[in-house]
């Protein structure tokens, strides 16, 4: 077994802290890589709390990693040693049923299995990227450009193809009025993805002090959603609304934003269920759409387009020390717009 260093949650209701444990040797078809830099997602802070489900612990979250390959099976043929690396929110699934087939892992019948606060196919839990190191089968593991900034490649793994993906799947691009809703990890990405897609962009937001930043990621109109007269505007105006709130929020609201035939696509998820008159989605033939992150042949693509592009997440680089303070300030909205850990620090 190989001894790890991370950072674990051993309830609920405890704080992250230093825990040693042990990952599995490398076998015939898997890689190791040692952990640069890892994300902190809002949903690490959901599920060390047990906001959506009970949870497995210890739980080591993290599922935005990046580092070099340090060690491959015999019969690895993806990668060597010295690369870059990444792995996101999954590490397997059953390979076998119709969507697994399709390059559609994320949506997996028989069920993924989570870099976190999952269960490997031999029972035993999953840790995350909050540690120095990870073993993962090459066929979950991903290729990532030396171009790009390492540390701000690290959120492309979630907060990336969590907005890429419905954009593509729904061919958002020219022509497309497109809201983005919520300007925080996943928002400042859609927003990014919007605008090289084409699309007009603008940003729905409570905070009018966003729109300064909304602007500089390229979006073209902003919206302050508390403004009555502001909202008139844009009433009946969007093609598509991407939905990145986690917290609870006026479903009806945003559902009249929509011209007939729109599509609201929900990639936040708050910890209550959304509540909807049926009347929002009648007068308009309106959708209510949801999207997780996406596949592996789509994660590559997106991985590939953002090296093409230049496209990377605006970050702040952390201590892992300070993890609960950035997820007090994460909860408050006061970071810009992804913390991502040096694992150097642990």
């Amino acid at each position: 077994m190989i001894q790890t260093k991370g950072y674990a949650a051993q309830s609920p209701t405890t704080e992250l802290a230093p825990w040693n444990f042990e990952r599995r040797e490398v076998g015939p078809h898997d890689v190791q890589f040692s952990i640069s830099y890892c994300g902190v997602c809002h949903s690490d802070l959901h599920q060390i709390k047990n906001d959506w489900f009970p949870g497995i612990f210890p739980m080591v979250p993290g599922h935005e990693i990046v580092g070099t390959v340090t060690k491959v099976g015999d019969h690895v043929k993806k990668f060597k040693v010295g690369e870059l690396a990444a792995v996101g929110c999954m590490v397997d699934s059953c390979r076998e049923c119709e969507n697994c087939k399709q390059g559609l892992e994320q949506y997996c019948l028989v069920g993924n299995i989570q870099t976190y606060n999952g269960r490997g196919k031999d029972g035993v839990p999953t840790y995350g990227g909050y540690s120095n190191t990870i073993v993962v089968h090459e066929d979950f593991v991903l290729h990532i450009s030396d171009k790009l900034s390492l540390p701000a490649v690290a959120p492309l793994l979630c907060a990336g193809i969590t907005t890429y993906s419905p954009l593509k799947h729904w061919k958002v691009g020219k022509g497309h009025k497109l809201a983005v809703l919520g300007l925080g990890g996943l928002g400042h990405m859609a927003v990014k993805f919007g605008v090289a897609f084409g699309a007009e962009v603008t940003v729905l937001s409570t905070s009018a002090k966003k729109e300064a930043d909304a602007k500089k990621l390229g979006a073209h109109k902003f919206v302050v959603t508390s403004d009555p007269e502001q909202v008139k505007a844009v009433t009946g105006y969007f093609d598509f609304i991407l939905d990145t709130v986690s917290a609870e929020h006026d479903m009806d609201l945003y559902l009249s934003l929509l011209r007939t035939n729109g599509t609201h696509i929900c990639v936040g998820v708050p910890s209550e269920p959304y509540s909807i008159r049926p009347f929002s989605v009648l007068g308009g033939r309106k959708s209510l759409a949801g999207s997780g992150i996406g596949g592996i042949p789509e994660t590559q693509e997106m991985l590939d387009y953002c090296a093409e592009h230049g496209i990377v997440s605006d970050i702040e680089l952390i201590d892992i020390k300070n993890i609960q303070t950035a997820y007090e300030r994460m909860l408050k909205g006061d970071v810009r717009y992804r913390f991502v850990i040096d694992m150097a620090t642990l």
